[in-house]
This record gives C-alpha cells, structure tokens and sequence, in this order.
C-alpha cells in the first residue's frame, strides 16, 4: 500500500534529492520538479529506474508546468528558489521572477488541485537586522538582501493563501543547511561544502570579515526531520504558521574551519597544516545567526538527531568518498 504522492520542487537540488531519496525509501510516490538551473542530474540518477519515481523538466516561472507537477499529489514540498544573498545583489529580477512569482504559481497550482499541504523552505534571512537572539518566528527586522525580501514575501502570500482559500502552509525557516550532495562548485557555493572542497585541494579557504560571525548550522537529516513532521502532523494548532528549521547552537566560522580541519586531518594528516585567510565582509550578511527551535519541539514534536559537529563528520565522510 503506498503512502501517498509528493510533488518535491527543486528535486534535482540539494535538498530536494536528500527529500526524493527519503520519502522514496519510506514508500511514498515522489514526483521532481527542477529545470535544473541549480540542481544537478547526478543527484537523481539513483531514482530514474524506481516506478515510484517520476521527473518532470521545467520551471516553477511557467504556470502550466506547475499544475501539470500538481495533478492527483497528496503534499507539496517546495524547494524551488535561486538561493544565494550575492546572487539576489547580483541579479534582484530573477531571484524575484523564480522566488515569489514562481512561488505564486506553485500556490495557485496547489490550491486548485486541493493538495492536501503546502510545505516550503523559508529561509533565517527573513530576520533581517533584528538584533535579538535567539531567533524567535514572531520577531523578525527589515531584510538586508533581495532574497530575503523574495522568502518574506513567500510567507506573506502562505498566509494569505490560508486564510483566503483553505490551504494549509507551512513555512520552514532553513538556518544554514548542509550535508551530503551539496555542491562545492559555482560562483555562490555554500560555505561548508566551499571550505572542504578547497581543504581537500590543499588550498586555504578565505572567511568573510574576523571569523568571528557565527551561524546555526543545520545538517540535512534535521531538514528531513523537519519536512516530514510539517507535512504530516495532525495538530491544528502547528498549521498555516512558520518553523525555524535548525539545531538551536551557532557556530563562528573560525571554529567551522577547525571542525572542518580536523574532520579532514582524519585522511589527509597535510590538511592541519594549510593557513586560512580572511577577506572583507561580505554585503548583506547578518553578523549572528541562533534559532530558538521551542516552537517546533512543542507544537511539531520536533528533535533534532544532529548536532554541527557529528553532521560534518558525517557530511565529510560523503564528500570524501564523492569528491576525491
């Protein structure tokens, strides 16, 4: 008996695959929405030959394609966007095109196809230059980038989409995530994958400003965690609202590099030995990042398996063995 039908946007992404090959083995039916403008085909290769599988190529911008993804799905867990601050700076039009326009269309799509849910990645971005710490849901300051204004917006219209037409959202804030098959390459590669790819290298990462920001770096089997309970709690209470999705600890970079070092010092003794430089900081970044996770504990049951440091062991175990 199958579990159900889950359309995954973004599927061929790093999260979105992590997503794919969960609820794959949990016996649900999965069905990919990616044009792969970001995501990766290798990351659903394993998929391709399971009959529970299916992958649709094109773009949450395009409406029809959206309510093609949506017919006879249970849940929706949307992981579409252009992620990256820089990126947004770079290029405000088409973070805004894909991040809310294409959001929108997922929305409308959803509704009209009377999913069940509608579960999707938020971002910490969204606090913006709140200076309180740590991070509560219902406190938030004015966004510092164009990609915080596109996942603020992504909120505002859930909310609206629930109270309007019936449909339960529920937004989950990322802090940070990581974790296996997240890429190391491109121009807005993520910072843990970045450092352990030029570490493996033996080339010096460079961190933004002192070091001395700190983050509350998520491992992916916490992200998994966090989708599931959203999609399937039965609480009234914990719907049509916004989780941080994270641990509750923040990291400095300065010690994500030595974690990092000394993780990969485990199968290259040279890499304790490579200096690491510092740059300026960088634009639109916030200074410290810590979610408070109280509310997901209570109202979703949630508790996270990983802590920062047992995730990179474990995520640098993968790239060890997928990089080299």
């Amino acid at each position: 008996m199958k579990m159900g039908k889950i359309l995954i946007t973004g599927g061929a992404g790093f999260i979105g695959s992590n997503l794919t090959e969960y609820f794959l083995n949990k016996g649900y039916q999965v069905v990919c929405l990616d044009n792969f403008s970001t995501g990766h085909r290798h990351n659903i290769e394993p998929f391709l030959k399971n009959p529970d599988y299916k992958l649709i190529e094109g773009s949450i911008c395009d409406l029809e394609v959206c309510r093609t993804a949506v017919e006879n799905v249970d849940y929706v867990l949307h992981q579409a966007a252009l992620g990256s601050v820089p990126r947004s700076i770079n290029d405000p039009i088409t973070s805004n095109e894909v991040n809310v326009s294409g959001f929108l269309n997922m929305l409308v799509a959803a509704r009209d196809a009377k999913v069940k849910r509608f579960v999707y990645a938020a971002s910490s971005s969204t606090y913006g230059d709140s200076a309180s710490l740590p991070k509560v849901e219902d406190v938030i300051g004015r966004p510092l980038s164009p990609y915080a204004i596109t996942k603020y917006v992504n909120e505002l219209y859930a909310d609206v989409f629930s109270k309007t037409y019936g449909i339960e959202c529920i937004g989950l804030r990322y802090f940070n995530v990581f974790g296996r098959r997240q890429d190391p390459n491109g121009t807005y590669a993520a910072v843990i994958p970045l450092f352990v790819k030029q570490l493996m290298n033996h080339q010096s990462p460079k961190i933004n400003g002192t070091g001395d920001y700190s983050r509350d770096f998520t491992y992916i089997d916490n992200v998994i965690q966090m989708n599931e309970l959203a999609m399937l709690t039965e609480n009234p209470e914990a719907v049509n609202t916004v989780y941080n999705t994270a641990v509750g600890d923040r990291t400095t970079l300065n010690d994500l590099v030595n974690y990092i070092k000394k993780y990969l010092t485990e199968y290259d003794e040279q890499i304790s030995n490579i200096e690491i430089v510092h740059g300026p900081n960088r634009v639109g970044d916030i200074p410290h990042s810590l979610a408070s996770i109280e509310k997901a504990k209570t109202l979703l049951g949630y508790h996270p398996s990983h802590t920062i440091e047992n995730g990179l062991k474990e995520a640098i175990s993968w790239y060890w063995e997928n990089l080299k």
